[in-house]
């Protein structure tokens, strides 16, 4: 795992996402960047039920790369492009994966982290853990769906409090604040979230789809329309035969064993999550 900078693996039908860069607080450089991008890909066309995003070393991710920001400071705007051109579409990718996505977040997190900490349908995090923006420290405003996360979580006044004061969060402020949706002690938050991940992985995937996607667009349309998606979303799940053995398991007072099969957006599906 040490030559790369994110390793990626399928264990238990979970993709398993690890920030590899301990040594660097798994900054976000060019690297990562190119890494992130392959790996989403793969895993929007993998035989997967769950994606699990953690780290390796004390801390989640300190975000971008602050070293290489000074070092281009006469260039800064194009290299800041450049980046995002390519880490953008990857988060919109990573947050329209059909699939329950979790993340574990042990130490600090900052800037671009996190996003790829609170793009997760459920964040887990360490007692240990501690959350700060950064931006406006450095006269920059956020990126990565920072702020779209922290307003969907926490509400538009506490994200622009915290983004503005840069108010360092600790893990019991998380949680409360909605940012994260479990703590764990550090030595069993990488424990409690695999089985979580694997957990959500065995269940039935179209109805995690539907469930993933009704629940990221309630706040985009009126409660008719709502309604309206509601109701194809359980037509579509009774279709299914997950629904026959979820019934079936349910009258015979057995555990239902599902075969999760997840169904991809086409590329012009409109987006549910990050936009």
């Amino acid at each position: 795992m040490a030559t790369t900078p994110l390793h990626w693996e399928i264990r238990n039908r979970v993709g398993h996402i690890v920030l590899n860069c301990p040594e660097r607080a798994n900054v976000i450089d060019a690297s990562l960047a190119q890494a992130l991008a392959r790996v989403v890909r793969q895993a929007d066309s993998a035989a997967i039920g769950a994606v699990l995003i953690s780290a390796r070393g004390k801390q989640f991710s300190a975000g971008g790369d602050i070293a290489a920001f000074v070092q281009h400071r006469w260039e800064l705007e194009p290299m800041i492009a450049q980046m995002l051109e390519l880490l953008h579409p990857t988060m919109h990718q990573l947050a329209q994966l059909p699939m329950p996505v979790i993340s574990a977040i042990q130490g600090s997190v900052g800037g671009g982290g996190i996003g790829l900490g609170l793009c997760a349908d459920m964040v887990l995090a360490s007692t240990s853990a501690y959350l700060r923006g950064g931006y406006s420290a450095i006269g920059l405003s956020p990126d990565l769906g920072v702020s779209y996360y922290l307003t969907r979580r926490a509400g538009a006044a506490r994200a622009k409090y915290l983004l503005m004061s840069n108010q360092v969060l600790n893990a019991q402020e998380c949680l409360r604040l909605g940012l994260f949706d479990e703590l764990h002690a550090p030595d069993q938050l990488l424990a409690a979230a695999t089985q979580l991940a694997e957990s959500l992985a065995a269940g039935p995937g179209n109805s995690l789809a539907g469930i993933k996607k009704l629940c990221n667009s309630a706040m985009n349309h009126g409660l008719k329309e709502h309604l309206d998606a509601e109701r194809d979303a359980m037509l579509a799940c009774a279709r299914n035969p997950s629904s026959l053995e979820g019934v079936n398991a349910f009258m015979e007072k057995r555990p239902a064993v599902f075969a999760p099969q997840y169904e991809r957006q086409s590329p012009s599906a409109s987006s549910t999550g990050f936009s």
